[in-house]
C-alpha cells in the first residue's frame, strides 16, 4: 500500500519530468520500507544518488539538503492537488531523510463539527444541587491583588525590553532598507519570491576551456558531454592528466564568494537564500526562484540562458583577449568594448527569470576585480541614486547596464556607466 503509494507520487505532474528527485524519493523509500533502515544520514545519499564520494564533506556540498527540501515541497503540492483524493499520505519530516506515512484526517462534508453527546452521569452523583456542599467563599487578599499587579507590570516591562531590542538590531540588520535606491532593487529580489539562489562560476569548467581553447554550451555542461571532447586526439596525455585533475577541483573566487557573503548580509535571518556553485545547480530550481548568477558564461554556464535576451555580451578569444559586444550601439557607443590593464568591463542586467515567475539578475565581470566592482555598484546607495536618476524612473525597471571599472595600482576601482537598456515592457 505504502510502496504504490510512492510510485503515484513519482508518477504525479510534481516529480514525472524530475528524474534526480524520482531517484531519491525510490531510494529514502526502499531504504525506509523494504530495507527498514530507521535512519539515513546525509553522506550515504549524496554517494548513492548524487554520485558523490563515500567520504565528502556535507559542510560545503548541500546537494542532498537542497534536493530534499524540493522534493518535501513537490510531495506537499501533490497531496495538495491531484493527490487529494489520496487517504494515505506520507511526507519526509524536517531535520529527517526516513518518509512517514499516516492517514488523512476526514473532514465532515458540511464544514460543521460533529458535537459529541454527553452520558448521563451516575446515579450516586446525580444529588440535587442544595444538598451537596457549598465550598466556602474565598476573599482575594489585597496583598495577592497587588502581586498579581506587580507581575503583570514586570512581564509587560520586560515584554517591552526585548521588543525595543529587537527592533534595534532588525534596524541594524536591515539597514539597507532605509536607502531608497538599494531598497528599490534589492526587495524586488528578496521578497519577490519564497526561495532565492545565488550561483557562482563554476571556476574549473572556465580554467579547463581557457586550456583547451574550446568553448562549451550550457548542454554540454549539464550532460558532461564535453568530456568526450576533451578526450581527442590533441590532447596530450600529461595535458589530459592536468584537465582531469582540474576537473577534480571546486574551485572558486574569493571576490564573487566575498559578494556572495555581502549579499546573504542584506538578509541573514532569512532560511529562503541559497548559495550554489554552478556545478551543482539545476534547472527546475532556475525556472522556479529568484536567481543571482554571479560571472561570465565561460565558467558560469547558466548565462547562456539569458544572452539571446541581452544587448551585452561578454566574449573571451583567443589569446586572453577578453571584449564586451554591443549588439546594438547607440550614439556614440562602441560596437566593442576590449579590456586592458587599466580597464576592465562588467555587465549587470536586471530581468525575469526563464519562466517570467520571479526576478534574475546577473553580474559578468571581465575579471574579478570587475565582480568586485559590479557588487560595490549594486550596494551602494549613491551609485545606484545617480543610476535611478539616469534612468528618470522611481523604481527600477528591467535593465541592462555595462560598467566600466578603472584600476590603479594603489587606488580604490571605481565603476562607471558606459551604456545601459530598460525593458520596461518585460514587466
Amino acid at each position: 500500500m505504502c510502496w504504490a503509494l510512492i510510485e503515484r507520487v513519482a508518477a504525479s505532474s510534481q516529480l514525472k519530468r524530475a528524474t534526480r528527485l524520482q531517484e531519491l524519493l525510490f531510494y529514502i523509500s526502499r531504504r525506509s520500507l523494504k530495507e527498514g533502515s530507521r535512519s539515513l544520514h546525509e553522506q550515504e545519499i549524496g554517494a548513492k544518488v548524487f554520485g558523490r564520494p563515500e567520504s565528502y564533506d556535507t559542510t560545503f556540498d548541500n546537494i542532498v539538503r537542497t534536493n530534499i527540501s524540493d522534493l518535501r515541497k513537490r510531495i506537499e503540492r501533490y497531496f495538495n492537488s491531484e493527490g487529494s483524493h489520496e487517504k494515505l499520505i506520507m511526507e519526509v519530516p524536517r531535520g529527517s531523510y526516513v518518509p512517514i506515512f499516516r492517514f488523512r484526517i476526514a473532514e465532515p462534508e458540511n464544514g460543521t463539527v460533529a458535537l459529541i453527546e454527553k452520558e448521563d452521569p451516575p446515579a450516586e452523583l446525580s444529588a440535587p444541587a442544595e444538598a451537596l456542599p457549598v465550598p466556602p467563599r474565598r476573599q482575594t487578599s489585597r496583598v495577592w491583588t497587588l502581586v498579581g499587579l506587580f507581575v503583570v507590570a514586570l512581564a509587560i516591562g520586560c515584554a517591552l525590553f526585548f521588543w525595543g531590542r529587537y527592533r534595534a538590531l532588525h534596524r541594524a540588520i536591515y539597514a539597507w532598507q532605509d536607502e531608497p535606491s538599494v531598497s528599490a532593487l534589492w526587495s524586488n529580489i528578496l521578497a519577490a519570491n519564497p526561495e532565492t539562489d545565488i550561483v557562482l562560476s563554476d571556476d574549473s569548467i572556465g580554467l579547463v576551456q581557457t586550456l583547451s581553447q574550446q568553448t562549451f554550451s550550457l548542454k554540454d555542461y549539464l550532460s558532461h558531454s564535453y568530456l568526450n571532447e576533451l578526450q581527442s586526439d590533441d590532447f596530450s596525455p600529461d595535458k589530459q592528466v592536468a584537465v582531469n585533475r582540474i576537473l577534480s577541483w571546486n574551485l572558486e573566487s574569493p571576490e564573487e564568494s566575498a559578494l556572495t557573503r555581502r549579499i546573504v548580509a542584506l538578509d541573514p535571518l532569512s532560511s529562503h537564500m541559497r548559495v550554489f556553485n554552478a556545478r551543482f545547480y539545476m534547472a527546475e530550481l532556475i525556472r522556479l526562484d529568484n536567481v543571482i548568477l554571479i560571472g561570465a558564461r565561460k565558467s558560469n554556464p547558466w548565462e547562456e540562458l539569458f544572452e539571446d535576451q541581452m544587448n551585452f555580451v561578454t566574449e573571451f578569444g583567443s589569446g586572453g583577449i577578453v571584449t564586451v559586444k554591443n549588439r546594438s550601439p547607440i550614439g556614440r557607443e562602441q560596437k566593442v568594448y576590449t579590456q586592458t590593464d587599466a580597464v576592465h568591463y562588467c555587465v549587470v542586467a536586471f530581468m525575469p527569470n526563464p519562466e517570467h515567475n520571479g526576478i534574475a539578475l546577473l553580474i559578468e565581470g571581465t575579471n574579478a576585480e570587475a565582480t568586485e566592482a559590479a557588487g560595490d555598484f549594486l550596494l551602494s546607495e549613491e551609485q545606484l541614486s545617480s543610476f535611478k536618476k539616469m534612468l528618470q524612473v522611481s523604481t527600477f525597471p528591467y535593465f541592462e547596464a555595462l560598467l566600466k571599472v578603472s584600476s590603479v595600482r594603489g587606488t580604490p576601482l571605481t565603476a562607471t556607466i558606459e551604456a545601459y537598456r530598460i525593458y520596461p515592457n518585460l514587466h
